[in-house]
């Protein structure tokens, strides 16, 4: 197998970089093959500009058509087309990083900003009547897996379903929908460390020990069931959901989870 981390913390004596750590020695150790990408490290630019696309930028600058046209001629700059390469090479992918404010760090958010240009991570495949796109389930970077590997501060009382946070499968779900599985990646399950904060020596070692098992199955552990959206349980062009196929009382995000 060979995965890629995206990692996104400043500190490397952080928890998230001691799980960053621990997944390359135990997944090197199993006999994988691993690449990282320290974001902070590598001191990422996370903001999109005209400089992304150089020459294939004319006049006023719209991203996704300009960033298509440089993934075509091959004129992205040197990191993007890098980290494209890096998730070509791929069978899994691992985020790793904190809970802020609700979702990822900047700088992993401008990672996919940068990296997922017009082409590349959408904008492909056929649009007809009875398609509209390879995506959600198709795509460029389909048979590949990803699992989000998540630090949060607070305890898991507070991100359950009647928690003050919401549910941490809803926080979740743009990222594992609308980023990952949208380019045709299968999420996983999450692997999700509350109380991290307060996190002592004693709960670190079991915290560990759980990690090393998330990683040692990644292979044998099923994805989220989400519907693919080109094999009949959407309506082209609307994209609703068809009447009757949701479980009975089932509503919002997991409307979009099949069983």
């Amino acid at each position: 197998m060979k995965t890629l981390i995206v990692y996104a913390h400043p500190e490397p004596k952080s928890l998230n970089g001691s799980l960053k750590d621990l997944a390359v020695s135990t997944l090197e150790a199993a006999g994988h093959e691993v690449r990282v990408s320290d974001l902070y490290a590598m001191n990422w630019k996370a903001v999109v500009d005209a400089a992304d696309y150089g020459p294939e930028v004319s006049g006023r600058l719209l991203v996704a058509r300009d960033s298509g046209r440089a993934f075509e001629a091959g004129t992205l700059t040197q990191d993007v087309r890098a980290e494209q390469e890096k998730l070509l090479w791929a069978d899994t992918v691992i985020l790793q990083f904190p809970l802020w404010w609700y979702s990822m760090p900047a700088i992993l958010k401008g990672w996919v900003d940068r990296v997922f240009t017009y082409r590349f991570a959408y904008g492909v495949g056929e649009h007809s009547d009875t398609r509209y796109g390879e995506r959600f389930g198709e795509g460029t970077l389909a048979g590949r897996k990803a699992l989000l590997s998540v630090t949060v501060g607070g305890p898991e009382s507070h991100y359950a379903a009647r928690g003050i946070n919401g549910p941490i499968d809803d926080l979740l779900f743009p990222i594992h929908h609308g980023i990952l599985y949208y380019p045709g990646i299968e999420p996983l399950p999450p692997f999700v460390l509350h109380g991290t904060d307060r996190m002592t020596g004693e709960e670190y070692a079991d915290a560990a020990k759980a990690w090393e098992q998330r990683l040692l199955t990644l292979e044998s552990t099923e994805p989220i069931a989400f519907r693919p959206q080109n094999f009949g349980d959407y309506e082209i062009p609307s994209l609703h959901l068809r009447e009757g196929l949701e479980p009975a009382g089932r509503t919002g995000f997991g409307l979009h989870v099949r069983g």
